[in-house]
C-alpha cells in the first residue's frame, strides 16, 4: 500500500466495536492527516478518541474500514512491525517508561529495537535531550524525575527514530496545569520543526484550538470542527 495523495494517515469508514460487538465505540470514522499538520481529537473521555490512536498505531484493529498510515496498512503484522520501528512515536498519558531505568537507558530502547547503529543513537539521545532540556537529568533514574520531565523524556522517546507521525493521547491529562503547557508547545514546537505529522488527543480546548484543525470526537463520530 502507498501513501494516499500524499497524506500520511488516510482513514475510511472505520469501525470498531468491543465485547463481540455488543459496545459500539466507533462508527463510520473517516480523517486524513498530512505531512506536518498537527490535529486534535477532541472530545470528552470514552468518546472513542483513544480507540482510535490505537487503530492508527496498530495497538487494535478495526472491525471493518480502510486504513492507511505511513504507507502500510496497520491490520496487517508485517506492516504494523515496521510502522512502529520506523515511521511511528506514540506518547502516552502516562509516559509507560521503565521507572527502573535512566533516561540514557529509556532512550536507547526505541534505537536498538530498530537495530540503529549506537553511536548514531547515542548521539541521537543526547540532541533530543538538550533540545527539551534534559541533559542534566540522562543519568538519573525515571522514578527519580518529576511528572513534565517524565513527559518530556517520553516525548525524547517517541522521536528517537525520527518517525514521520506521531500520536499523542492526552499527554498533558496526568499533569499541572502550568506543567502541560510547557509539554504541549514543546510537543508541538518539535513536530513543527521537524515537519511531523501529529494527532493529539485531549479533552481540554485550550490544547486543541492551538493545534491546526480540530476534529471533534463525540459517541464513536468524528466532525470536523
Amino acid at each position: 500500500m502507498s501513501d494516499v495523495s500524499g497524506r500520511l494517515v488516510s482513514a475510511r469508514d472505520v469501525w470498531k466495536t468491543y465485547d463481540r460487538g455488543r459496545i459500539s465505540v466507533l462508527e463510520g470514522v473517516s480523517l486524513d492527516v498530512a505531512p506536518g499538520e498537527v490535529v486534535a481529537l477532541w472530545g470528552a473521555s470514552g468518546s472513542g478518541k483513544s480507540t482510535l490512536l490505537h487503530l492508527l498505531g496498530g495497538l487494535d484493529v478495526p472491525d471493518r474500514g480502510e486504513l492507511s498510515v505511513c504507507g502500510l496498512d496497520p491490520r496487517v503484522e508485517t506492516d504494523r512491525l515496521a510502522l512502529r520501528r520506523s515511521h511511528l512515536g506514540f506518547v502516552f498519558q502516562l509516559h509507560n517508561l521503565i521507572p527502573d531505568l535512566t533516561v540514557t537507558e529509556n532512550l536507547r530502547v526505541p534505537g536498538l529495537a530498530a537495530g540503529r547503529p549506537t553511536a548514531e543513537t547515542e548521539a541521537r539521545l543526547r540532541e533530543l535531550a538538550e533540545t527539551v532540556g534534559l541533559a542534566h537529568r540522562l543519568g538519573h533514574r525515571i522514578q527519580d524525575l518529576s511528572g513534565g520531565e517524565r513527559q518530556r523524556t517520553a516525548i525524547c522517546r517517541a522521536l528517537m527514530n525520527r518517525p514521520r507521525l506521531l500520536l499523542a493521547d492526552e499527554p498533558t491529562g496526568s499533569l499541572d496545569e502550568k506543567t502541560g503547557d510547557t509539554v504541549f508547545n514543546l510537543l508541538k514546537q518539535l513536530a513543527e520543526r521537524d515537519r511531523i505529522a501529529v494527532v493529539l488527543a485531549t479533552h481540554e480546548r485550550r490544547f486543541a484550538e492551538a493545534c491546526h484543525r480540530i476534529l471533534r470526537v463525540r459517541e464513536g463520530r468524528l466532525a470536523e470542527v
